[in-house]
C-alpha cells in the first residue's frame, strides 16, 4: 500500500471511478474551449491583456481562461464555491444555518439545496454582469443588444449550473472532491503554455541559464514546503474512558488524539486577501480618475506597500476563516457527551479554552507561511525579471492540495477494497472449517 499508483487499475471498481472522472473531465475542458454565441473573440481577448492584474484576471486563472475566451463555461464552478463560502459564512451569524450544520445527513441536503439555488441566483448576476463588461468592449460584440444580453445570461447560467452537476458527479461516482478537481484541472491547464513560453525565453536568451536553474531550485523547495505545511498538524491527546457495553461486556479505555492543521484554512486566505488587494487595479482599469490611479500603482507588485498590506491581510483572513471553520467549544461539547477528555484538563469550558489556546499559536506559523507563500512568486520574478513562468502561490496551494487530497481519496478505495479482500477470505477458511468438523 506504500505506492498505490501501480494498482489503480487493477480493481474494476476503481478503475470504474478514475475513467468516469477523467470523462467528465474532458468534458469540462471540452466546454471551456467553445465560445458563447455573438463573440467577437480577438477584441475581447486584446482588452482582457489589459486586466491581467485585476479581478477579472483572478477569476480567469480558476476557470482555466474561461472568462477572457468568453465560452460557455466561462464563469466556471466559481458560483457554486462562492455560494458554499456563503453559507460557512453565514453559519457564524446564524443559528438557523447554524442548526443545519449539526442536524446531520438531512441538515446536509437541504444546505446543499439551498447552496444550489444560491448558485443559480450568483451566475444570474455573474452572467449579466459579464454581458454588459463585454458589450462595453468596442468590437467585442458582433450585434449588441437586448437578445445579446439575453442569450449571453442564459448560455452562462446553463454552463454554471452544467458545471455544477458535473462536479457533483465525480463527487459521487468518481474519485476525488469534484468541485475541487474542476478548479484543479483549470489551473494546471495554463502549466503547459507558460512552460513553453519560459523555455522560448530561455532559448532566446531573455532567461539566464543560472537564473532558470535557481527558480527550477526554488520551485521544487516550495512545492515541497506547501506539501509538508499541507499535511502538518498538532495532535492533541485524547481519552476515552472504558465502557460497558452490550451484556455487563467491558469495552476498555482507548487513546486518541485530535489533529489541529497548521494550515486548517487552506487558501482561502489568500484569495480573500487578493480580493482586497486588487480592488484598487481593478478599479483603475474602468476608470480615468487620477487619484484611483495614483493608489492603483501603490498597490501594485514591486512596491513595499503592496507586500505589506498582502501579507498581512493573508495572516488576518487566516486567523479569521479558521475561527469561522473551527469551533472549539463546539469540539468541547462533543468530548464531553462522549465521556472523552484531554489528559489533564478538565472537561467543558477549560477543554474549549485549552483548544482555542493551541488553535491560536498553531495557526501563527501557518499564516506567516501563507503569507510567504503569497508574495514569493512576486520576489522571484522581481530577482530574476522573469514574465512568463507560471507559478503563484495560489495555484500552487490548490493543486499540492487537490492532489493530496485525491490521492488520500484513492488510497481510501485501494484500502477497503484490501480489507474486503481480507475479510472474503476470512470467511472462507471459516466456513471450511466448520464443514470439517
Amino acid at each position: 500500500m506504500s505506492n498505490p499508483i501501480p494498482n489503480l487499475f487493477r480493481f474494476p471498481e476503481l478503475k470504474d471511478r478514475i475513467l468516469f472522472t477523467l470523462m467528465i473531465l474532458l468534458i469540462y475542458r471540452v466546454g471551456a474551449h467553445i465560445t458563447a454565441p455573438g463573440i467577437n473573440l480577438p477584441a475581447l481577448q486584446a482588452q482582457f491583456g489589459a486586466l491581467e492584474g485585476t479581478l477579472f484576471g483572478i477569476y480567469d486563472m480558476f476557470v482555466g481562461g474561461g472568462l477572457s475566451r468568453a465560452t460557455i463555461f466561462a464563469l466556471g464552478i466559481m458560483p457554486y464555491i462562492s455560494a458554499s463560502i456563503m453559507f460557512q459564512l453565514l453559519a457564524a451569524v446564524f443559528p438557523t444555518v447554524e442548526k443545519l450544520q449539526k442536524e446531520g445527513e438531512e441538515g446536509r441536503k437541504k444546505l446543499t439545496q439551498w447552496t444550489r439555488y444560491t448558485t443559480v441566483v450568483l451566475s444570474i448576476a455573474q452572467a449579466y454582469g459579464y454581458s454588459v463588461f463585454v458589450g462595453s468592449i468596442e468590437g467585442a460584440v458582433v450585434a449588441p443588444g437586448l437578445l445579446f444580453t439575453f442569450t449571453t445570461v442564459l448560455t452562462l447560467t446553463v454552463g454554471a449550473i452544467f458545471i455544477m452537476w458535473l462536479g457533483e458527479q465525480i463527487t459521487e461516482h468518481g474519485v476525488g472532491n469534484g468541485m475541487s478537481l474542476l478548479i484543479f484541472f483549470s489551473i494546471i491547464e495554463g502549466f503547459p503554455a507558460a512552460v513553453a513560453r519560459t523555455w522560448e525565453a530561455l532559448m532566446v536568451g531573455e532567461i539566464g541559464l543560472v537564473a532558470m536553474v535557481a527558480l527550477l531550485a526554488v520551485v521544487i523547495g516550495v512545492t515541497a514546503g506547501v506539501t509538508s505545511m499541507t499535511m502538518a498538524a498538532r495532535q492533541v491527546p485524547v481519552q476515552i474512558p472504558r465502557k460497558v457495553v452490550g451484556r455487563g461486556r467491558i469495552q476498555e479505555g482507548q487513546k486518541s488524539f485530535i489533529p489541529i492543521r497548521v494550515n486548517a484554512a487552506g487558501v482561502m486566505p489568500i484569495i480573500f486577501a487578493q480580493s482586497f488587494i486588487i480592488v484598487p487595479g481593478t478599479l483603475a482599469a474602468f476608470t480615468s480618475s487620477g487619484l484611483i490611479a495614483d493608489i492603483s500603482d501603490m498597490f501594485q507588485p514591486g512596491n513595499w506597500l503592496y507586500y505589506a498590506t498582502y501579507g498581512i491581510l493573508t495572516i488576518f483572513f487566516t486567523y479569521f476563516y479558521t475561527a469561522i471553520i473551527f469551533n472549539p467549544v463546539d469540539l468541547a461539547e462533543n468530548l464531553k457527551k462522549q465521556g472523552a477528555f484531554i489528559p489533564g484538563v478538565k472537561p467543558g469550558s477549560r477543554t474549549a479554552e485549552y483548544i482555542d489556546r493551541i488553535l491560536t499559536r498553531v495557526t501563527l506559523p501557518g499564516a506567516i507561511y501563507l503569507a510567504v507563500i503569497a508574495i514569493l512568486p512576486f520576489w522571484i520574478f522581481d530577482l530574476f525579471n522573469i514574465q512568463t513562468f507560471f507559478f503563484g502561490g495560489t495555484g500552487l496551494l490548490i493543486v499540492v492540495g487537490v492532489g493530496l487530497d485525491t490521492v488520500q481519496r484513492a488510497q481510501q478505495h485501494l484500502l477497503l477494497r484490501h480489507y474486503d479482500g481480507f475479510m472474503k477470505k476470512g470467511r472462507v477458511k471459516v466456513r471450511g472449517r466448520q464443514n470439517y468438523m
